[in-house]
């Protein structure tokens, strides 16, 4: 399965309503995520840009697209971002395909 980093802001609403009565979201969350077709990985309260990070297992990019969609339409956070993660292994097969590339590519003014 791929991995994605979820970053995302909560409401006005939805952050009174934290505030009214503190929760622990990881459950709502993994249910949801779950129901995609994915896993729960990490799910961290952050400070600036966002209010909470969200590591994710999903089958492909339309599951990411599902996940967005689906936290976006309910109306508790201001903003939602998905951005595809590779693992370490991954990012060694893309530098090895890179370097097999090397010598088509001509970089400008060359």
């Amino acid at each position: 399965m791929a991995h994605y980093l979820l970053s995302f802001s909560f409401s006005a609403a939805a952050a009174k309503s934290l505030v009214d009565k503190p929760q622990d979201r990881r459950a709502a969350a993994a249910k949801a995520i779950k129901a995609i077709g994915g896993k729960l990985k990490d799910y961290y309260f952050a400070l600036g840009a966002d209010d909470a990070i969200v590591v994710v297992e999903l089958p492909d990019n339309v599951a990411a697209a599902a996940c967005g969609m689906l936290t976006g339409s309910s109306g508790a956070f201001s903003h939602v971002r998905s951005t595809p993660l590779l693992t370490m292994a991954e990012a060694v097969r893309a530098m090895r395909t890179a370097k097999r590339a090397t010598k088509a590519y001509r970089p400008p003014g060359r």
